[in-house]
């Protein structure tokens, strides 16, 4: 299991977390959400290895980020960190960068070419694979990514945003499929990002909740709508989260000018 202990963050003079609890069991799907600069990313940052909190720790199976050098290889190799702007080896085919990628994992050779092909056919890639990067279209470079990250086959995925990015919907389709298989029947456990209500109600196991620096709520879609006394996921998400937004909407069409 993933835990977060008392985490802590600034940027120079601006706090964004403050004493952050939060616990994801092995197999399970969180998805957190909060506004625009609540600390979403540097919260997923921060379980990843790749932000050091200024107060705090993260543990994986008990065992904490950075302790040791030893320690530390080896939860890298278990570890997939997916930011939302992927930086991609523009000058290497597609084939190239995801085999490499398993190569970095420990992956044997020969699996690595299987999953590759599997996964180029998977997103739609088998006729980019041998193109570099750079040719690809954004959409085409977001699919890559996520065969990357899909690659290191790694059981503990972050990913930042996974759905954004110009994901056409047969790559959406694909990318909810197989996260619920991972999770189904691989016990692999994704902590991830998105503002799309439909797919956290469709993903989440559970929804954390960030507000004011911290995670304020942790509870599964259904606990979420129930407690807002709202007919649907999204209303109570805005409920909760933006209710200054619904209320914009009005005044937006209140000051509309008269003809």
């Amino acid at each position: 299991m993933i835990r977060v202990c008392g985490l802590s963050h600034h940027y120079g003079l601006r706090p964004v977390l403050k004493d952050v609890d939060l616990s994801v069991e092995a197999g399970e799907l969180v998805v957190l959400l909060g506004p625009n600069g609540s600390g979403k990313t540097t919260l997923l940052g921060c379980m990843a290895g790749a932000i050091w909190p200024v107060r705090g720790h993260v543990e994986f199976d008990g065992v904490r980020l950075r302790e040791t050098v030893q320690q530390e290889k080896q939860l890298r190799q278990r570890i997939t960190y997916l930011p939302d702007d992927t930086w991609l080896p523009a000058n290497h085919t597609g084939r190239e960068f995801l085999v490499s990628v398993g190569g970095l994992y420990g992956i044997d050779d020969f699996r690595c070419f299987d999953h590759a092909d599997r996964l180029l056919k998977l997103f739609h890639l088998e006729e980019k694979q041998d193109a570099v990067i750079s040719n690809y279209s954004t959409g085409q470079r977001k699919k890559i990514a996520l065969a990357s990250a899909l690659m290191t086959e790694a059981p503990y995925l972050l990913l930042d945003e996974p759905f954004s990015g110009g994901l056409d919907p047969a790559g959406i389709l694909a990318l909810k499929g197989v996260l619920k298989r991972l999770r189904e029947d691989a016990q692999v456990t994704v902590v991830m990002t998105t503002p799309v209500p439909a797919l956290v109600e469709e993903l989440a196991d559970r929804v954390a909740i960030i507000q004011d620096q911290t995670v304020s709520l942790i509870a599964t879609p259904g606990q979420i709508q129930e407690q807002a006394g709202e007919a649907s996921f999204e209303q109570a998400l805005g409920k909760i989260l933006y209710p200054e937004a619904i209320d914009a909407v009005g005044e937006y069409f209140q000051q509309e000018p008269q003809e």
